[in-house]
This record gives structure tokens, C-alpha cells and sequence, in this order.
């Protein structure tokens, strides 16, 4: 039906005759001769239609915004003047000789150059939005990034495969999605939280090195960077080490921003351990643009009368930190009220400060209600710890160790922002030595930090049923900017090694056998030492296009609610499709508006 794209039409094309299709984009009458901005996905050129010519102007006359039209004629140069340079279509026109009407538009509910459409009717709207430039661009960019991992993975001899999307529900994390069984009654598959059983059998079968754009879905809580489905990049590899996973994997994640932004990522990227960027940061995905970092203070608040900070140093899981603000003596008190708020949603009771004005003062330099209650000493190791200088502020972070490291992290990150406190554009980092496990204080039980087939280093495996809070794991998490983009392990592949963190998680043999047995079975029969990572292609697709959201770069994503305005899914069924799948309903639910 055509020559060539609205987008590709140049120069090289002058006195040549061409055919185009595309949607009306804008349409202007000037005084007789009607112009015609005809878009495809590669961009617009600007069609003519004269009088002269009598049909082909009767249908530019009759066409509205994305009309959808067929247009023949000769290429020509635009007159003097009207020359567009920042359009790649800009310096040359299209002579319409035939124009035809493919098929017409009703009146957009929003027109595509609006920018504060609201997400609600862009998501009912979903394949108007995408007609925007700006979507065009992200799908494609992801595209872009797709194929640029698969040709990565490839050329080192990975092999793609295809894992089920109907499994059995195991304890992953999250909710599962689950779909009951027609042929087998009271039976429900479950969709997979991860490829994670299936890609380790792939090892076990001697594939060696796997991989897969996977299809994953969980049940939980949304957010910007959450979906009921989402697509991870699935890796695995056998006979491997952390180090040979983290080295190749590194490589990848470099050549994909230089391939696809043009991007020189810092290399090597640093490695911390887990206990490391805690102290330091308060989370274990620290955005490193944010030079700030927190102060232990729990050892010198033993002693001092003020309770808000002596309390948690003397609790064995208290923590004291400062964190100081370079130039943050400029806070208004309004602003301090904000950022005391800020930290509630955390559980911290509150946000200790003290304005460093001018330190040859001495205490007198140093401005806050809390001053008063902390000696001279106390308040001359602040200042050293935290290189404090006039003009800075400090805030205090002082209660249970995980409340100050949520809080004081999240501040930390805060801050960074909106002060414009952040150094480089793309910081990574590999987290490493994460603890095997973390304790469940209520359910007094302990529970897997990654996932319960996470190998523990070999020097930790006699500690594993003696004191499984000393363990630490082969675990790796790869973390840009803040959001952790990948994690992954080295996975336990000896059946008795993983009998003993199943031990150690209070899983039962019964119940490992009823959800895991046929990873156990596969252990006895030659498993491979193999290893692995995963990656939120969603998450690393929205951080390289500068979306605020994963929903920017998926096509048909859900809303926080996971509602589909566009197909309006979830829906009711009819009564005999669930008699067909043996359900019976005692009363509907009343569907609240969406």
C-alpha cells in the first residue's frame, strides 16, 4: 500500500513520486490550499493539497486528526522560508496527486499533544496513548533492550527456554495467582512468582546455561515499580561461581546502556557487603549519588541523660546515627516539620537536629532544643564523626536498629533529591554476603532473605542448625541508582544441604516433599554446583527512559488496584463456567466501583 514512511521522506526524494499512509496528525485550511501533517511511527511529513486537483483536495477538505489516509504524490522542495531543520521531514513536502480515506476517527477523548491527561483514561484509552510519540519511543527503547540481552546471552552460547505458565503453587514471597482445575476437581494450578524450580531442573538436565524472558505474576500490594505481571530476565548457568555470574552479568548490563543510551556505566562496578551498606546507608539498595551517608553514635549515647538517644544505645538492637546535610542550616523550621513527618511513615517518633552555625563558638554554635542535654564531649564527637562544618546541618536518627535504618535510609535518599545533593547520573553496585536468613520475631521462626534454595557459603554450613542467624549466603543483588535492578544466587545443589535449610525454616519432610519434591528428587541424580540471576526488565526499561512508573514502558499494564480500565479486567463469569469447573458461589460479592 506504500512506497515508503512519512518519517523517511527527504531530500533524496525530490521530483520523485511516492506513496505514504499514516493518521492525520494536524490539518490546516490556508486560504484555499489545505496541509496535511500525515504520521507513522517513524515521524510526519507535510502533504499538500491544491485546488487544482480537484479530488485529491476534496478528500483533504472531508479528513480530520487521525483520519487514517492514503496519499500518492510528487516530492518537492518546501518554498523558501518555510523550512522546518528540526524535522528530519522538515526541508521537502509531499504534492498530494491522490489522497484516500482508509478510514475515519470519532473526536479523540483527549488529543495526543496533551500532556496532563490523567493515567485512568490514558490506560481505558491504551492504543491512543500508544499512538503518542513518547510511548512509541519507550515500547521501542524496550524492544531495543530486549534484543540487545538476547544477542548478548546468545553469542556466550545461552539457550533460550520456555518454562510453564500453569505450575504448582509453592511459598515464593507473595500471593499466588491461582487457576482451578476442570479435569481434576478441588485442584488449582498456580501461575509462577519465577521461572526459579523449572530453570534449576534445567541445570540438573545438563543444558548448562539457560535463559528467558519470563513471564511472572504475584498477588501483592502495588506501586510504581510493582505489576500483577511482569517480565524478568531469567539466567542460569552450571558449573559456575558468584564471581563468573556477577563478572558477566556486569558486562551485559555496560554494554546495554552504551548500546542503548549511549551510556559509559562506571566499571568495575563496586561491591559491598550487606552489613556494610546498612551502616553506611540504611538500606540495602543505597542510591550512591547521594554522597551523604549515616554516623554510628550508639557508643558515645550510653552515658548521656537525654533518653531519647541513651534508650536505644543501650538496647542490645537500638541504634544511634546522625546524618549530616551539607549547607542545611538553611532549613526553615517548616521544612524541618516536612521532613520529621516524612519519617513517621517509617515509625520513627521523631527527628532530632542540631544547625551547625559557626563551630569557633563552641556550644554556642550550635543551634537546636536538644543542645542542652548533651555535653561538651558528646556534642565535640558529632561534629568530628560527622566532618560537620558551618552551615550544615545534622539530623538524628535514635530507635529499634531496623526503624533507624528505614527512616534515616529513606531521609538519606530524600534529601538527596530535593536538595540536588546527588553526584553522577548512573551509580551501580553489587550488594554481597547478604545473612541466609532473617528472623520473624512474631511467628518466632526463622525466614529465607532470598529464597529457601539459596546456597550458604561452605564455611557457614556447619552453623546452619546451630545458629542459622550467623549463616551468610551466595546471594548477589545488583542495584542502580536505588532500585535494585537483578538478584541472584548460587543455588544449594546437594539434597542434604537442602534438607538442612529446610530444617532450619521449620519446613517440615512432609511438607518439603509436598511442595518441593520433585527439585529434591532431581538433587539425588547428579545436580550440578549452578548458579543464576534475575533481572525486572520493566524496572531497567523505565529507569532508561526516565518514566516514573514500570506502567510507561508495558503496553497494557494494571492500575494500583490491578484493574484494567481498557478491557475492564477482572470480570464476572458466567455461572457455567464455574459449574464446569466445579465452583460454587454462596452469595456474589458486591463489585464496588473501580
Amino acid at each position: 500500500m506504500r512506497t515508503h514512511y512519512c518519517g523517511r521522506v527527504t531530500e533524496a526524494l525530490v521530483g520523485k513520486e511516492v506513496t505514504v499512509c499514516g493518521w492525520v496528525y494536524h490539518r490546516r485550511d490556508h486560504g484555499g490550499v489545505i496541509f496535511i501533517d500525515l504520521r507513522d511511527y517513524t515521524g510526519w511529513v507535510q502533504v499538500v493539497a491544491d485546488p487544482d486537483l480537484d479530488t485529491a483536495f476534496d478528500v483533504a477538505d472531508e479528513a480530520r486528526n487521525e483520519y487514517v489516509l492514503r496519499v500518492i504524490g510528487k516530492v518537492r522542495p518546501r518554498p523558501e522560508g518555510t523550512v522546518n531543520d528540526s524535522l528530519a521531514t522538515g526541508a521537502v513536502e509531499i504534492v498530494g496527486r491522490k489522497i484516500q480515506i482508509l478510514n475515519r476517527s470519532d473526536v479523540l477523548p483527549f488529543q495526543l499533544e496533551e500532556n496532563d491527561v490523567g493515567e485512568a483514561t490514558r490506560l481505558k484509552y491504551r492504543y491512543l496513548d500508544l499512538r503518542r510519540d513518547t510511548m512509541q519511543q519507550k515500547l521501542r527503547m524496550r524492544h531495543q533492550v530486549s534484543r540487545f540481552l538476547r544477542s548478548y546471552l546468545d553469542s556466550r552460547e545461552f539457550i533460550e527456554v520456555e518454562t510453564p505458565i500453569l505450575t504448582k503453587s509453592t511459598p515464593e514471597g507473595a500471593r499466588d495467582y491461582l487457576v482451578p482445575s476442570r479435569t481434576q476437581p478441588g485442584q488449582f494450578f498456580a501461575l509462577p512468582q519465577s521461572p526459579q524450580l523449572f530453570k534449576q531442573l534445567l541445570m540438573v538436565s545438563g543444558f548448562d546455561r539457560y535463559y528467558q524472558l519470563a513471564r511472572c505474576f504475584r498477588d501483592e500490594d502495588l506501586r510504581a515499580d510493582r505489576q500483577p505481571e511482569f517480565t524478568q530476565l531469567d539466567v542460569e548457568m552450571s558449573f559456575i561461581t558468584e564471581e563468573n555470574i556477577m563478572e558477566m552479568m556486569e558486562a551485559m548490563i555496560t554494554g546495554l546502556f552504551r548500546e542503548v543510551l549511549g551510556v559509559a556505566l562506571p566499571s568495575p562496578f563496586p561491591r559491598m557487603r550487606y552489613q556494610e551498606v546498612l551502616a553506611r546507608f540504611g538500606s540495602d539498595r543505597p542510591d550512591l549519588r547521594v554522597s551523604m551517608e549515616l554516623v554510628e553514635l550508639k557508643d558515645v549515647m550510653k552515658q548521656v541523660e537525654f533518653k531519647v538517644f541513651s534508650a536505644p544505645a543501650n538496647s542490645e538492637k537500638g541504634r544511634v546515627v546522625a546524618l549530616r546535610v551539607p549547607k542545611g542550616s538553611t532549613l526553615t523550621r517548616q521544612a524541618i516539620d516536612q521532613y520529621t513527618a516524612f519519617v513517621g511513615r517509617f515509625g520513627a517518633r521523631g527527628l532530632a537536629y542540631i544547625k551547625v552555625n559557626v563551630l569557633a563558638n563552641g556550644r554556642e554554635g550550635l543551634q537546636s532544643p536538644i543542645v542542652k542535654f548533651l555535653p561538651d564531649e558528646v556534642l565535640q564527637v558529632i561534629v568530628e564523626r560527622t566532618a560537620a562544618v558551618d552551615g550544615d546541618l545534622i539530623f538524628f536518627g535514635a530507635d529499634k536498629e531496623d526503624v533507624v535504618n528505614d527512616a534515616m535510609g529513606a531521609l538519606r535518599v530524600r534529601l538527596g533529591h530535593d536538595l540536588g545533593l546527588l553526584d553522577g547520573d548512573w551509580r551501580p553496585l553489587w550488594v554481597i554476603d547478604f545473612p541466609m536468613f532473617g528472623y520473624d520475631a512474631q511467628a518466632d521462626r526463622w525466614n529465607s532473605l532470598h529464597h529457601p534454595f539459596t546456597a550458604p557459603k561452605q564455611e557457614h554450613l556447619s552453623v546452619l542448625e546451630s545458629d542459622p542467624g550467623k549463616a551468610l549466603s551466595r546471594a548477589y543483588d545488583l542495584v542502580l541508582n536505588g532500585t535494585e535492578i537483578g538478584g541472584g544466587s548460587i543455588r544449594i545443589h546437594q539434597s542434604e544441604v537442602q534438607k538442612t535449610v529446610f530444617s532450619a525454616l521449620d519446613i517440615a519432610d512432609d511438607e518439603a516433599k509436598e511442595k518441593f519434591g520433585f527439585l529434591l528428587d532431581a538433587l539425588r541424580y547428579g545436580a550440578p554446583p549452578h548458579g543464576g540471576i534475575a533481572f525486572g526488565l520493566d524496572r531497567i526499561v523505565s529507569m532508561m527512559a526516565g518514566a516514573d512508573s514500570i506502567r510507561e514502558v508495558i503496553a497494557f499494564p494494571k492500575t494500583q488496584k490491578a484493574v484494567c480500565p481498557l478491557t475492564q479486567a477482572p470480570g464476572n463469569v458466567d455461572e457455567s463456567q464455574l459449574r464446569d469447573l466445579g465452583i460454587r458461589l454462596r452469595k456474589l460479592a458486591t463489585v464496588e466501583p473501580r
